[in-house]
């Protein structure tokens, strides 16, 4: 005899393994860890400073002719 397969079960165990590659690709493209945000901002902000630190003009009003 045959066994008794519920479709709704399958189809939901289908749709959760789907999600769950999905989810792991997404992990993998765009997840950082927590050390390497931290480090990514220290950068930006490093970077920030060199680039104000290199100006000529510092005020923000522009200048009348």
């Amino acid at each position: 005899m045959a066994e008794i397969v519920n479709l709704r079960r399958i189809r939901k165990q289908k749709a959760r393994a789907e999600a769950g590659k999905l989810a792991e690709q997404n992990r993998i493209s765009f997840g950082l860890g927590k050390a390497e945000r931290s480090l990514a901002e220290a950068r930006r902000r490093k970077d920030e400073r060199h680039v104000e630190g290199h100006r000529l003009s510092r005020d923000d009003s522009p200048e009348e002719p």
